[in-house]
């Protein structure tokens, strides 16, 4: 529970801290009502039985006089309404209290998604590529909302276990024999649900998290590859899948039935008790209970009342188990390592010079060493290589995507580093080989996350050279469909290209952005790239020759190191 309580409060904000500071006070106030709300039906039934009591009660018999109650049937009449008006008050801060929780449980959803995502997109970029993203979407979409649950469940616990003491001391008060009696029972019961169905609980959310990470998995990678899917037999990717979301499911079948049994188990319990109640005073006094029949009233009251909370605290607690993995997962990535960059400008005028630079995922194993490179402002440069060489590696590190290991990069003269990156990173367009467009419009396809400036896009894609084609559909507003699916290849690549050009940069990236096109469509596209890069500085990543033909210098990696061709 410390471990528990300790991630917890690294999670929960500071300003989310003082809420809950406010909301611990509204909940002894909750305590204190609905104690009361148990408490004065008892003397209001035996005020009605009884009206000496106005006579002989201190209390009763100021405010008879002070009001000046013309009988004791219009004094008990007003005892009654103003009964109502206090169970009309007690619903009405119950619901406050149930929006404050709502509220509180929402609003830091909001907050722990919005820092789940930009800790996402400030990992270092070498961290992300091994990550799996539909894990990263799982941990946002559901581990997060699952975060949520426990806030509330916790609320809900410590509200209905300071109920418990608040209507457990009253009835210790009235007769502490009984109540005894009836928390060693409780106890007893309480005890076992927790030494059996919390275990099972706790168990099943372990597994509910790993089945859930493979189901979203699942999902990610059949919608992503529906054509190879389609091409090949989609009844094993069915099976598999069957098989998975039947795991998963099962896993909330026997928690979600599970934890049903505390309720049914206490109310049981409770009528139980109700009974052995009669049975005692029957026995202590020799008789009927007429005379102990406001003490069996108070007592069956504040079990009406008792059981319910301790329903709700199983309940809490055994959320709180079976999302406890969730807390794992929300804390590590609440604390991973992001990058601290500073946004301050840097001119690339001449040239970008690599000094001494190595680089590797793992430290220990460097797969560039100590390479050397002088890139001239306005170059045509190519990398060539087998796959796996280094060459995009080499690419991403001009980026500024991934920070080295050891060595320099200086841009003219001026040293790139962690103070100037953000702006050194804005001065590259980049094309993918495996071009992404979201199922939205060419216009917001092309600016990709900024604000659509019409004239710039519609001159980025005439330089792409597919500008005459959409003004024969829907312009900017040409639907593209999930993953450009509305679009021929070559199509797609010119989007890209205008997506790269819109924020007109110093330099463009091609990474093999090519390689999937035929070689008439090829040559057509490269021609045009050559064309609008003819003032900017460019870069090729490639397999094929006449990719790179125009290319004025070919550099080529082998074993980490580079080599002219």
């Amino acid at each position: 529970m410390s471990d528990f309580l300790r991630k917890l409060n690294t999670i929960v904000s500071k300003s989310d801290k003082f809420t809950l500071f406010y909301l611990f006070l509204f909940t002894i106030v909750i305590a204190v009502v609905e104690t009361a709300g148990v408490s004065i039906i008892m003397p209001y039934i035996s005020l009605a039985n009884d009206f000496s009591l106005i006579e002989s009660n201190v209390y009763y018999k100021y405010v008879y006089e002070m009001f000046e109650f013309s009988s004791y049937v219009r004094f008990s009449i007003f005892l009654g309404i103003v009964i109502i008006v206090f169970y009309v008050f007690r619903a009405s801060i119950n619901a406050l209290y149930i929006y404050k929780i709502v509220s509180f449980t929402q609003v830091s959803y909001y907050k722990i998604v919005n820092k789940l995502f930009s800790n996402y997109l400030n990992m270092p970029y070498k961290n992300f590529i091994g990550k799996n993203s539909s894990s990263l979407t799982k941990i946002i979409i559901s581990e997060s909302s699952y975060i949520t649950d426990i806030f509330r469940a916790f609320l809900i616990l410590l509200s209905e276990i300071l109920i418990l003491v608040f209507i457990y001391s009253m009835l210790l008060y009235i007769n502490y024999q009984i109540a005894l009696a009836i928390t060693f029972i409780l106890l007893f019961v309480g005890l076992f649900l927790i030494k059996t169905i919390s275990k099972v609980v706790k168990r099943k959310g372990v597994e509910r998290e790993k089945f859930q990470n493979i189901f979203y998995e699942m999902l990610n990678r059949n919608f992503n590859n529906i054509k190879m899917l389609k091409l090949q037999n989609t009844q094993k990717a069915l099976d598999e899948f069957d098989y998975i979301s039947s795991k998963y499911t099962d896993t909330y079948k026997i928690s979600g039935s599970i934890q049903q049994f505390p309720r049914l188990i206490f109310e049981a319990v409770g009528f139980s008790v109700v009974i052995l109640i009669v049975i005692f005073i029957l026995y202590k006094n020799n008789s009927d209970i007429s005379s102990s029949f406001g003490l069996l009233t108070i007592f069956v009251l504040g079990l009406y009342r008792i059981l319910p909370s301790i329903t709700r605290i199983m309940a809490s607690f055994n959320q709180i188990l079976a999302y406890y993995k969730s807390i794992d997962l929300i804390h590590e990535d609440m604390h991973i390592y992001t990058e601290q960059i500073g946004s301050d400008k840097i001119v690339f005028l001449k040239k970008i010079k690599l000094k001494n630079i190595s680089f590797g995922y793992i430290k220990s194993e460097n797969i560039i060493e100590n390479l050397d490179l002088i890139i001239e402002k306005n170059d045509k440069i190519a990398f060539i290589g087998e796959s796996g060489s280094g060459k995009s590696t080499l690419v991403d590190i001009i980026m500024g995507l991934h920070q080295v290991n050891g060595g320099n990069i200086y841009i003219d003269k001026e040293k790139l580093t962690e103070k100037n990156l953000t702006d050194w990173r804005g001065h590259f367009g980049y094309i993918p080989q495996s071009v992404y467009l979201f199922d939205g419009t060419v216009g917001e396809n092309v600016a990709f996350g900024v604000d659509i400036d019409e004239q710039k896009a519609i001159e980025a894609l005439k330089k792409a050279n597919i500008w005459k084609f959409l003004e024969t559909k829907n312009g900017l507003d040409t639907k593209v469909g999930e993953s450009g699916v509305m679009l021929s290849g070559g199509q797609k690549q010119r989007i890209a290209i205008a997506r790269a050009l819109y924020k007109n940069p110093d330099v463009l990236v091609l990474d093999e952005a090519t390689s999937a096109l035929d070689d008439e469509t090829e040559a057509k596209i490269m021609d045009e790239i050559y064309e609008v890069a003819k003032d900017k500085t460019l870069i090729i990543i490639a397999h094929r020759l006449s990719t790179i033909r125009r290319c004025e210098k070919v550099y080529k990696i082998e074993n980490g190191e580079i080599k002219d061709v």
